[in-house]
């Protein structure tokens, strides 16, 4: 009679742990001290609404294909949800498959990024600029001319069209 765990209660326990770490949002780093705009954590939850606080003041990420912005093809301007500082032309704008609306460049000081090592990987999350709103991450697998593909949250998002 053995006394250890079987090999098939081992796997199980690190599944279960491989779970409950995966469903967990780790902060990466600290965010920059300062933004331009800055609100406390109540104001932040009435201003934006709970789907949009969740996204941009927690890291939260929308279900893919959920957005209406994915599928946004006019001409316009997508803008950050929290602040309304314009970062993405619809000029950039592609469709990636992926289900968030994605774009291959960020308009000209727009954006800042963080490493974001949280889900045991190492990503890259995409703040906005002026008030440090999560708004997705970037990866290397874009479209030229660039190679990027910032993939967005269409919560973090508003449209204007031109």
């Amino acid at each position: 009679m053995g006394y250890g765990l079987s090999r098939r209660e081992v796997l199980g326990a690190a599944g279960a742990g491989a779970v409950v770490l995966l469903l967990t949002r780790v902060p990466a780093t600290a965010k920059p001290a300062q933004f331009q705009v800055s609100h406390s954590p109540a104001e932040w939850r009435k201003l934006l609404g709970p789907e949009r606080y969740a996204v941009l003041r927690e890291a939260a990420t929308e279900r893919p294909f959920s957005s209406p912005l994915d599928a946004e093809h006019r001409k316009g301007l997508y803008a950050c949800a929290g602040c309304g500082l314009p970062l993405f032309p619809s000029t950039t704008k592609f469709d990636s498959g992926t289900g968030w609306p994605s774009f291959w460049a960020p308009l000209k000081n727009a954006v800042v990024t963080r490493p974001d090592r949280s889900l045991m990987m190492e990503r890259t999350e995409v703040l906005c600029r002026r008030c440090g709103g999560h708004l997705g991450h970037v990866f290397k697998d874009g479209p030229p001319p660039t190679g990027l593909r910032y993939c967005m949250n269409g919560l973090a998002l508003q449209f204007r069209a031109a």
